[in-house]
């Protein structure tokens, strides 16, 4: 795998380019788990079990992979207490609360429009 870093250059930051930082950022982000993770801890912190039940359909191995890369990508931060057993709890950072704004805008977009988009995919689909 490689691991590209910043260098200021204005090709770091252009989607459009199949090597630039901006769309390997891009790509791990934009992803459903990543949107559901960001969306449910809002202004709250979470533990690993609370984040698995509240999202329904994830891995115990997909949740923990998509932490890690939030974490890794500085959105989200990690606190581990030292308890038996360890409690691990989440909270958004703040480069995370600026996307949650973004990420909630795009669920705030798929409420509004998910009958007109249902709609659509009936009249395509038939």
């Amino acid at each position: 795998m490689v691991i590209k870093q910043y260098s200021g250059a204005p090709e770091d930051a252009d989607l459009t380019r199949a090597d630039s930082l901006a769309r390997e950022i891009f790509s791990d982000i934009a992803n459903k788990w990543a949107f559901l993770i960001i969306e449910l801890l809002d202004d709250r912190t979470l533990r690993f079990s609370e984040l698995r039940r509240e999202v329904e359909g994830i891995s115990h191995k997909m949740l923990t992979q998509n932490l890690r890369m939030l974490e890794r990508y500085g959105l989200v931060e990690r606190c581990v207490h030292p308890t038996v057993p360890p409690r691990v709890e989440y909270t958004l950072t703040e480069p995370g609360r600026a996307l949650r704004e973004t990420v909630s805008g795009m669920c705030d977009w798929t409420h509004q429009y998910l009958g007109h988009i249902e709609a659509a995919r009936r009249r395509f689909d038939g």
